[in-house]
């Protein structure tokens, strides 16, 4: 995506332009389609955050030991999620080791143990169920969508993998896979560096963080 002079407008073919942004059209199988829908549904998990964040603290009554239990909660979320992305080698191969080898989708399970603690600490039951409700219309769209770009991408790997191992309880033994033994499929601090879960961290402590302060200057 670049800026264009608005002299040059339309003169390029096989470019759609809306004002003075040049954008390339992708086809649905293309990477950049691909990139596309991420970002697409992380608009929409961002849109249906914001609805919930803002009323959830004001009229947040959380406790000390609501924030011990939901912060509890949270941490399993955290050590889950960090698992998950220090396991997964995004969009270069098909991820079945570590957590992904006793659920499909663990990124998201620890996101709603994260969501849930947050909820727990903050007191108000009515803000829990909104978001188990927003994040199961959020993440339900997102986990089909996911499949079946993972099902158009490794075929016959992901449908027999997605056979054996659940999307949402997880299994007690791991799944084996042909290559389940390799080293690549070790946890690597490298790759949690990079796939950049340190974040999901900075937030949990700024929204503990704002509890524990709305709990002392308001108790």
């Amino acid at each position: 995506m670049y800026r264009e002079h608005p002299s040059t407008l339309g003169r390029l073919p096989g470019r759609t332009w809306e004002g003075s942004l040049a954008t390339r059209p992708f086809s649905d199988h293309s990477p950049g389609a691909h990139v596309s829908r991420r970002l697409d549904l992380r608009r929409l998990r961002l849109r249906a955050a914001w609805l919930l964040i803002l009323p959830f603290y004001i009229f947040a009554a959380p406790s000390a030991g609501l924030l011990w239990w939901g912060a509890s909660l949270s941490t399993v979320g955290l050590s889950l999620r960090a698992w998950a992305a220090g396991s997964i080698r995004k969009d270069r191969e098909l991820a079945t080791t570590g957590p992904y080898a006793h659920i499909r989708n663990p990124l998201y399970l620890g996101s709603f143990m994260l969501g849930a603690g947050v909820m727990v600490a903050g007191g108000q039951w009515v803000f829990g169920v909104a978001f188990l409700v927003l994040f199961l219309l959020v993440y339900r769209v997102t986990v089909l969508r996911e499949a079946k770009e993972l099902e158009a991408r490794f075929g016959a790997s992901y449908r027999t993998y997605a056979a054996q191992v659940p999307t949402v309880l997880p299994r007690i033994t791991p799944y084996r896979a042909g290559d389940s033994d390799s080293p690549r499929g070790s946890f690597s601090r490298a790759r949690y560096l990079r796939n950049r879960e340190w974040e999901a961290a900075l937030g949990a402590v700024a929204a503990f963080g704002l509890l524990a302060l709305k709990l002392r200057l308001w108790p």
